[in-house]
């Protein structure tokens, strides 16, 4: 009789998954049904309600791609302050402790950085089931909340979290850090160069298809027709100061080609909305977050995507909002320190232009330069970024690779299990 092979499990803990459009949550979920396609039973311990919008309620149960996803009540209660997102956080962890504990057939766990504490309910269900963790660094506390002036580096709280994370860092079994500035954070913390891979962040591909002008309803619904459109899209994060862009686009009104267009949510898009209220300028424009079914024609109406990256960010969070441009062609401009991540992908590629923090001179100079180029160089440097995603930064290529990151921990798992004890 053929023996019967088990069926493997995968615990996933993350407080976002789709149809949340957050893009931590967008990244799980590519993994998520990728090991499901591999045979593995897998289950998302998720929030019930919507991160950046808590009104918005997700069913309880739901097989999406063949994976089970369990949302938790009572784990989201928006980003408006942080007591509620605390108090959210907690809740969560304690939830998916209780239920990952007596998940039945457990063989790994795959927890990243969203909550930052996230990792502490993994840390304890692989302690005690004895199965190991695949940790996914999208970014990096308590240096975040340092360099946010938020606590001090010598506060009880640094050394209570680099604890932890140092014991998560000795516990996986795989690393996945986003870029090399992040990587020598990491090893600064613990020793783990063994197990610990960089690889970025590939684009939603499933969700991005480049839509001529012409075609785009999204630029008709809005007025494009004719503009040269400057957008950022997604989260706006206080790490992430769009002002430079905002002071440079008040001087430009004069220039009716012009338009700069910020679409999503978070608590740095006050500072557009109060730029708007404020001057009531008449080339800065404000959307909320677009639904993922209308996604391609609203990111495919630029000419020139933004990517920022805050001053103090390097290394602690990952400009993944630049993959997404580059999958579809478009430039980049890039307002952020030298050296980055996202400067060694613009600088070196010719992908677009890069400018600093509080230089608006340079920032004006730079935008009408950008508005005259003829449109066969644009398309040129869209064309390099284009291509450079599809031949070593696609989901097919990454997605693949983290997933036998996964794999590996399960089989070195199994192997260490089968070795007697003397």
């Amino acid at each position: 009789m053929p023996k019967h092979t088990p069926i493997k499990t995968l615990l996933i803990l993350s407080q976002v998954y789709p149809p949340d459009p957050t893009s931590v949550g967008q990244h799980i979920a590519d993994v998520a049904g990728a090991m499901a396609k591999r045979g593995y039973r897998v289950i998302v311990l998720t929030a019930n309600r919507g991160y950046n919008d808590p009104s918005v309620k997700y069913e309880s149960k739901e097989l999406r791609d063949g994976v089970n996803v369990r949302r938790l009540p009572l784990s989201s209660f928006g980003k408006r302050s942080i007591v509620l997102r605390l108090l959210g956080q907690g809740s969560f962890l304690i939830q998916c402790i209780v239920r990952g504990l007596f998940v039945g057939r457990l063989s790994c766990l795959l927890v990243s950085t969203s909550p930052p504490m996230c990792s502490v309910a993994a840390l304890l269900i692989s302690i005690v089931r004895r199965r190991p963790i695949t940790y996914w660094l999208m970014d990096l506390n308590p240096d975040q909340m340092i360099e946010m002036g938020w606590i001090k580096p010598s506060s009880p709280i640094v050394k209570i979290f680099n604890w932890f994370n140092r014991r998560i860092l000795r516990r996986s079994t795989g690393i996945v850090a986003l870029d090399r500035f992040m990587a020598e954070r990491v090893l600064r913390k613990a020793d783990v160069k063994d197990k610990l891979t960089v690889m970025p962040p590939w684009p939603h591909e499933g969700h991005l298809e480049v839509v001529a002008h012409a075609d785009n309803p999204f630029r008709k619904a809005h007025g494009l027709d004719g503009k040269f459109v400057i957008m950022y899209s997604g989260n706006h994060s206080v790490c992430t100061p769009l002002r430079t862009v905002l002071d440079a686009a008040l001087q430009l009104q004069d220039d009716p080609r012009l338009v700069f267009m910020f679409i999503g949510d978070g608590t740095g898009k006050r500072e557009v909305d109060d730029t708007i209220a404020e001057h009531q300028p008449n080339n800065i424009r404000s959307l909320p977050y677009q639904p993922l079914s209308q996604i391609k024609y609203s990111l495919s109406a630029a000419d020139v995507h933004l990517v920022v990256v805050g001053p103090s960010e390097v290394g602690v969070r990952h400009p993944c909002k630049i993959y997404g441009a580059m999958a579809l062609g478009r430039p980049i401009l890039l307002l952020g320190p030298d050296p980055c991540h996202a400067s060694d992908l613009v600088d070196e590629n010719d992908l677009g232009w890069h400018i600093q923090h509080g230089d608006v001179d340079a920032a004006i100079s730079t935008i009408k330069k950008m508005v005259d180029q003829d449109a066969g160089v644009l398309a040129e440097m869209g064309q390099r970024g284009k291509e450079i995603v599809s031949e070593q930064l696609s989901q097919d290529i990454l997605c693949t690779r983290f997933c036998d990151i996964i794999e590996s921990g399960v089989q070195s798992n199994a192997a260490a299990s089968s070795i007697p004890a003397h």
